[in-house]
């Protein structure tokens, strides 16, 4: 069985809300996913695969992401 915690890595990228500001938009639109805001960090959540495009997506505009 699968661990829980790489699932969950796999399917989400956390952030905080204001290094997504610029680009919450386009993610919305070219992507499939779902943002829930807590406090001062979003976690954009999607399919395995779509979080992979969205990681390099944001890379690709000099994001960091972890």
């Amino acid at each position: 069985m699968p661990d829980p915690s790489s699932l969950r890595d796999s399917t989400q990228i956390v952030l905080p809300v204001s290094t997504v500001e610029g680009y919450r938009e386009d993610i919305d639109e070219k992507f499939t996913v779902s943002f829930l805001e807590h406090e001062e960090m979003v976690r954009i959540i999607g399919s395995p695969v779509v979080i992979k495009n969205v990681s390099e997506y944001l890379a690709r505009q000099g994001v960091n992401v972890p």
